[in-house]
């Protein structure tokens, strides 16, 4: 059973003292505004920040130290459940700190949804699932509003969309129409709802899979749509050793459909995630390198092969994922190498290729490395 939580005065917040001092960082924090999350269950104790498996790594900034704690102990309690897959781990919890939603690619059997289940068990915040189908309607989405014959009144039925991390299962199955519903929430955390807008809960991320190699029965994703994902997540099949870590881990009893028994441990709540996003947010960015983010997204508009490039939107993604990067580094800092790391994500369904380029089999990935290559980087 869970340990009951003591009293806030008594309770100790790593958190808290990491960011009493003053600084841009705390400020930062301070200023920090915006409705709650949905929190935990009464009496569920939130281990956050001081799992005794991550230990304190010597050359942490120490004004970011509970964001780099935060993520090692996620990374760790993801693991009890997901085999490898560490960078598709660590870009998911990119996103998540940099309040970005995030499509995930991959054949069937690869974990994705397993992979977000655990990502909620881990942090204790409200997750929903929505199995996106040809036949479904956008108000099976969002909710409606329907007439209460007791009260006289229209009363709002909300949809699966109120809450905090969404998982829509194969988005690209159902018409653009019913897809069209994620835009105003993903853009604006808000649903309009016969005229009237509501908010969506803190933190808000949806969590998207498709199968990238059925065709049949599919509707490909229009650009406004893509746009408004920060990151495509490629998800690729497991190395040898890995598989048959994955063999054995079921061999000896671990189930997917019961993550309770897989010993994860809570690490977050929405409350903390908000000010790990604060603290994020509030990461050094000098001039040169805003201008090296600048110029990457500019020579994707001015490459040949390509007929698409990347908007500024793509833009401030790839600026705030740098910032959680550097976080996630240790550092207070964004460096060149951060903002690279992130470009293939951040800019691979951005960008449209010309037909010719793709005939000739030019990928994304390759084309994006060719043209930071080509970009001078900031000293």
């Amino acid at each position: 059973m869970a340990e009951p939580l003591p009293p806030p005065e008594s309770r100790p917040d790593a958190f808290r003292s990491d960011l009493s001092a003053p600084g841009p960082l705390s400020e930062a924090l301070s200023a920090a505004e915006g409705p709650r999350g949905l929190s935990p269950e009464p009496g569920v104790r939130v281990d956050v920040v001081n799992s005794p498996s991550i230990s304190d790594s010597e050359g942490v900034d120490a004004a970011i130290a509970p964001v780099y704690r935060l993520a090692e102990n996620l990374k760790h309690e993801i693991s009890k459940v997901i085999v490898g897959q560490e960078e598709v781990v660590e870009q998911a919890l990119v996103a998540l700190l940099a309040s970005g939603h995030v499509l995930l690619e991959g054949v069937p059997g690869l974990a994705k949804t397993l992979l977000v289940r655990a990502l909620a068990e881990a942090t204790q915040v409200e997750f929903r699932r929505v199995q996106f189908t040809p036949d479904l309607m956008p108000s099976d989405v969002v909710g409606t509003t329907f007439y209460e014959m007791r009260s006289g009144e229209f009363r709002l039925r909300k949809g699966p969309i109120f809450t905090n991390f969404l998982l829509a299962d194969e988005i690209n199955r159902t018409p653009p129409k019913t897809q069209s519903a994620l835009l105003e929430a993903m853009e604006e955390r808000q649903v309009s709802i016969d005229g009237e807008t509501h908010p969506l809960p803190s933190p808000f991320m949806v969590l998207a899979t498709q199968n990238p190699v059925e065709s049949e029965g599919t509707y490909p994703l229009p650009e406004a749509q893509l746009d408004r994902f920060m990151m495509k997540i490629i998800i690729g099949y497991p190395s040898a050793e890995q598989e048959e870590a994955i063999l054995r881990h079921h061999h000896q009893g671990f189930d997917t459909r019961h993550l309770e028994g897989s010993g994860i441990r809570p690490q977050a709540d929405a409350m903390l995630l908000d000010q790990c996003r604060a603290v994020a947010r509030a990461v050094t960015v000098e001039d040169a390198v805003l201008g090296y983010i600048a110029t990457i997204i500019r020579k994707t508009r001015e490459t040949p092969q390509l007929l698409l490039g990347a908007s500024p939107r793509a833009g401030v993604a790839l600026l705030e994922a740098s910032k959680v990067t550097a976080a996630f580094r240790g550092r207070s800092f964004v460096t060149p190498d951060d903002v690279k790391s992130r470009v293939r994500p951040i800019l691979r369904h951005r960008i449209i290729m010309r037909p010719e380029a793709e005939i000739e089999g030019v990928q994304p990935d390759r084309l994006l490395d060719a043209l930071v290559s080509r970009v001078e980087v900031p000293r």
